[in-house]
């Protein structure tokens, strides 16, 4: 299970990068295709497909981009068994400071993401 722990955090250091870059094909190595994104706004909660979540990702400058400071790590990685996980992470997109909950499933192809549910605050 040690080799999966180390699989796991490159999944997760995929997604920091290509979320930091921009970059939907590192984004895509590490998500399922059938993922999605959720988060509560008003006391509604927000669904949104992966399909979706690359658009916005497409036609924003990334953090990259715009010189922008880079501060992500993982708080929390929990394993329920050979094929699940869940990971807590922080990320940031300044002024955006986000919270992930990250559930993590193991395929044949290695660790997916197959669903993030985020808090965003900003400063």
């Amino acid at each position: 299970m040690s080799s999966d722990l180390h699989d796991i955090e490159q999944v997760l250091q995929t997604y920091f990068d290509g979320l930091y870059e921009g970059n939907t094909s590192k984004l895509a190595r590490a998500f399922h295709p059938v993922a999605h994104l959720f988060s509560a706004e008003d006391g509604k909660l927000e669904d949104m497909s992966q399909e979706q979540w690359f658009a916005l990702v497409k036609g924003r400058p990334s953090a990259q981009s715009r010189d922008l400071p880079r501060r992500d790590w993982v708080v929390q990685i929990d394993r329920a068994g050979p094929h699940t996980a869940f990971a807590k992470v922080h990320c940031q997109i300044p002024p955006r400071y986000f919270t992930d909950y990250l559930t993590l499933v193991k395929l044949r192809d290695g660790w997916k993401v197959v669903s993030k549910t985020y808090h965003t605050e900003t400063r």
